[in-house]
């Protein structure tokens, strides 16, 4: 049969001329053939529909039940794999689509294969559904052929690719570092791999490229990138993966904290406002906020600059005052602050009270607060300190009248979270924060050093790798709690999408500030002897960051769990339900490594315990 174009239905690809997302009006009288999977079936009496998908898209097919081959199509399964040939018709106006790309135009069949018959689904792949997550990732291939999913990988590969173009345009060279390596000292746990021909030994898999990319500066290589996996054995949470994340890991020589700004912020400006879909993206240069200053006016060095609310200290406003509370507190502990959460158009009682329950129920004593309303300050706080102290307030704070302010007192340390919590809080229930935009800004000046609460020691706040503001006069003058370091997050919507620094190059200066923190000169050889050793051959000034790939396509793609955006994620308890993995290995795998096993006992006690159970009935 010759239809259209004059070819033949011989002369065809045996799969597909088009893709099910290719066919216009144009294509009309041609003869086609498509290949993909059944979306959907529609009866419509003497005709049967069929919807056929591929990666590329939709295209209605259509079937009279007078043709030969309806029968094949009629029982043909949802997802089965078909490849179809026909004619493409003109729908009739009525019929059209405007949803689709393809909707002006229908294949009608005139041959069918059933390519791969698929069984009775165990969860669907058309409408919008929602299924228990552990169904999602055990049947993740299906899950994967969902429309919204689907559009996130495609996403992040879209993203990456952007990514790379934009590195490698920049002047920075991709490269490979190891994935068996040593075990070093990034904050979680290794995943160890133990080693076949070296008994009682052990690989560990890269938490990230952190020395290899020092030690690519030290060899004379000027701009590093890579896609680079890293592997950490943590818990799960919304915005991070157990196992394994993907980071573009970045390192440059011959750089100051400005030059790693200058030469990531247009990168990632770039791709967000690529893929933001009308979004828009902070204007360069980046705001660059002190983390001393994050933390007194947002309580987190992750603020979400979306939300306009800045907090301020009210300590003196308190200080001497008739709030008995606040004010003994500041008297008995100089360490006490109180912060002020302003509340600009929330100035009415039921808010207050409101808000106050809330505090309540976060496990707190409750939220004070004033409201303002006739051009003074009203509730008790208010009437307790007096109306000079609350219209002083009112003028730091710049608030008015239909306005209120909201009050946290401790110690910053303890409470600090709540307050990020309440001004959050705050800002959404008088929807507040900016809408469609990413907000982004640097997070600079880090303490080096913190006292640990574990150890009451002092430790590494950050990367131990960083160098401190003022080199080796800081170490050898300062109260190492003062010495700030050149360490920095890049934060966006309230996201940390990498920490970064300008390393420590110089052996004298790595030896000093790891015995500042209670390693000894022998503990540096030991565990940081490669990088150690490479510094005492002539090593460049460097630094670098590691913005997160998973948490970079979360947010383009505005989902708010990191597992809507990797390909196949674990579960929350780090397991691989499509793989069944992690698994046991056969004993003859432990005695060829050279290990023992060692499990616990809890399931062995368990059976004991009901075997007894069962002999006593």
């Amino acid at each position: 049969m010759i239809v259209g174009d004059m070819s033949t239905e011989n002369d065809l690809h045996p799969f597909r001329t088009h893709t099910c997302g290719e066919l216009r009006l144009d294509n009309a009288d041609e003869t086609v053939r498509l290949s993909g999977w059944v979306h959907r079936k529609r009866d419509h009496g003497n005709l049967l529909f069929i919807d056929l998908r591929d990666h590329y898209g939709l295209t209605q097919c259509v079937i009279e039940t007078t043709d030969d081959n309806f029968e094949v199509v009629e029982k043909v399964r949802p997802e089965s794999v078909i490849t179809v040939t026909g004619p493409i018709d003109k729908r009739s106006d009525e019929t059209i689509n405007s949803d689709l790309p393809t909707g002006e135009v229908e294949l009608r069949i005139t041959d069918i294969n059933v390519e791969s018959e698929a069984d009775v689904l165990p969860m669907q792949v058309a409408g919008d559904a929602e299924f228990p997550e552990d169904m999602r990732l055990t049947y993740r291939f299906l899950d994967l052929r969902r429309e919204e999913v689907h559009n996130n990988i495609i996403l992040r590969s879209q993203v990456i690719a952007s990514i790379r173009r934009r590195m490698t345009d920049s002047g920075f060279m991709e490269m490979q570092t190891p994935i068996l390596t040593a075990t070093s000292p990034e904050g979680a746990r290794d995943y160890l791999v133990p080693s076949r021909i070296h008994p009682g030994k052990f690989y560990a898999l890269p938490q990230a490229p952190q020395i290899f990319k020092q030690m690519i500066m030290v060899s004379g290589f000027d701009k590093y990138f890579q896609i680079a996996p890293c592997f950490r054995d943590e818990d799960a949470r919304a915005d991070r993966s157990p196992g394994e994340f993907y980071q573009l890991d970045v390192e440059m020589s011959y750089c100051t904290q400005d030059d790693v700004f200058n030469a990531l912020e247009p990168v990632l400006q770039g791709v967000f406002e690529e893929f933001s879909n009308g979004r828009a993206a902070t204007p360069m240069p980046f705001p660059r906020i002190a983390y001393a200053d994050s933390m007194s006016w947002y309580g987190t060095d992750k603020p979400d600059l979306r939300n306009p609310l800045k907090m301020s200290d009210a300590t003196d406003i308190f200080r001497g005052s008739g709030f008995k509370i606040f004010a003994g507190m500041i008297e008995k502990d100089p360490n006490v602050r109180i912060w002020a959460i302003p509340a600009p158009t929330g100035g009415s009682r039921a808010f207050c009270d409101r808000m106050n329950s809330w505090g309540q129920a976060e496990g707190q004593p409750g939220l004070g607060y004033i409201f303002f309303r006739d051009g003074e300050g009203a509730g008790p706080v208010a009437k307790n300190i007096g109306p000079e102290r609350t219209e002083q307030l009112r003028t730091d704070i710049e608030l008015g009248d239909g306005d209120a302010v909201f009050f946290v007192a401790g110690n910053p340390s303890d409470f600090a979270a709540f307050a990020a919590a309440a001004r959050t809080r705050v800002a959404d229930e008088l929807d507040l924060s900016e809408k469609d935009v990413f907000k982004f800004c640097w997070i600079v000046d880090y303490p080096m050093y913190e006292m640990s609460e574990d150890t009451g020691e002092l430790d590494f706040s950050h990367n131990p790798f960083s160098m401190p503001q003022g080199g080796m006069d800081a170490l050898d003058s300062m109260d190492p709690l003062e010495i700030l370091a050149y360490q920095y997050d890049i934060v966006c919507n309230g996201v940390e999408l990498s920490s970064g620094a300008i390393r420590n190059h110089r052996p004298d200066i790595m030896y000093k500030a790891f015995e500042i923190a209670g390693y000894t000169a022998e503990d540096v050889e030991t565990q940081f002897g490669g990088l150690l050793n490479a510094f005492k051959f002539g090593a460049p000034p460097h630094g670098g960051s590691a913005p997160g790939i998973d948490r970079i396509v979360m947010l383009l793609a505005d989902e708010p769990n990191i597992r809507e955006v990797i390909v196949f994620p674990m579960n929350q308890q780090a397991e691989d339900l499509l793989m069944n993995a992690p698994a046991g290995i056969e004993l003859a795998r432990y005695k060829e490594l050279h290990i023992k096993a060692d499990q616990p006992k809890v399931k062995k006690k368990t059976e004991e315990a009901e075997a007894e159970k069962e002999s006593e009935s």
